[in-house]
C-alpha cells in the first residue's frame, strides 16, 4: 500500500489520500462558492477535506493585513478567497526553494509546496522561500462528503504541478488545468459560463 493510507476506507474500498491534488469544478457545478475553481487539497483524511482556492484572487494587498510578509508573497501580492469557511482566518502557502531542507512552521503538502504558519518570523524563511500566497479562509468536506461530491460529477480530480498554486494571472488557472490535460479536459475549458448556453 505505497500510496494507500492504511485504516482509510469509503464504501469498503480503501481510500487514497488526496492531498496535494487539485479540484478543478466542473462546468454543472452550481454552487457560486465554487464555479470555475481550481482548488489545492492541503489535506485530506478519513475525517474530511480541506483545501484552498488558487483563483479567486481579491484586491485587498497582503502588506494591508500582513505587512511583514508581504515582501513572500508572489504576484499579485494579494489576499485570495481560500473558501466559505472561516473567512476572517488565514492560510498561508508557500513554495520552497530547497524542498528537502526541514524548515520551522512548514508542512509539507507536496513537493516544494506547503502551508507556513503565519506566527513564524518571515525574516527567518526569506533565504528559504521562493513565495507565498496568503488565503483568507477555507474550503472544507466532511467525512466522505468530497468523495460524493467527485462521484457525482463535480469535480475533477487532477494532479498539480509545483507552480499552479503561485501563477502570475491566476484568472485564467481553470482553463489552464483543464487544456493541459488534453482531450475532452480540453474541450471543457472552452464552455460557456452557462452550459445551457452551449
Amino acid at each position: 500500500m505505497s500510496d494507500m493510507q492504511e485504516g482509510q476506507a469509503i464504501g469498503g474500498r480503501a481510500m487514497e489520500s488526496m492531498t496535494g491534488r487539485l479540484l478543478v469544478a466542473t462546468p454543472t457545478l452550481k454552487d457560486p462558492n465554487f464555479d470555475r475553481t481550481v482548488v489545492l487539497l492541503v489535506a485530506h483524511e478519513p475525517g474530511g477535506a480541506l483545501g484552498v482556492v488558487l483563483n479567486r484572487a481579491t484586491e485587498v494587498p497582503v502588506a494591508d493585513v500582513l505587512g511583514d510578509w508581504s515582501d513572500l508573497a508572489r504576484h499579485p501580492a494579494v489576499l485570495f478567497e481560500g473558501g466559505p469557511v472561516q473567512p476572517d482566518s488565514a492560510i498561508c502557502l508557500a513554495r520552497m526553494r530547497h524542498p528537502i531542507k526541514p524548515v520551522k512552521g512548514f508542512h509539507r503538502v507536496s513537493g516544494a509546496v506547503g502551508t507556513i504558519d503565519l506566527s513564524v518570523d518571515p525574516e527567518r524563511l526569506r533565504d528559504a522561500v521562493g513565495g507565498i500566497r496568503v488565503f483568507a479562509g477555507y474550503s472544507g468536506w466532511g467525512a466522505g462528503q468530497l468523495e460524493r461530491e467527485i462521484e457525482e460529477g463535480s469535480w475533477f480530480l487532477l494532479d498539480a504541478l509545483p507552480g499552479d498554486a503561485f501563477v502570475d494571472r491566476p484568472d485564467d488557472l481553470w482553463p489552464m488545468v483543464l487544456r493541459r490535460q488534453g482531450g475532452m479536459m480540453a474541450a471543457v475549458a472552452h464552455f460557456p459560463p452557462d452550459v445551457a448556453l452551449n
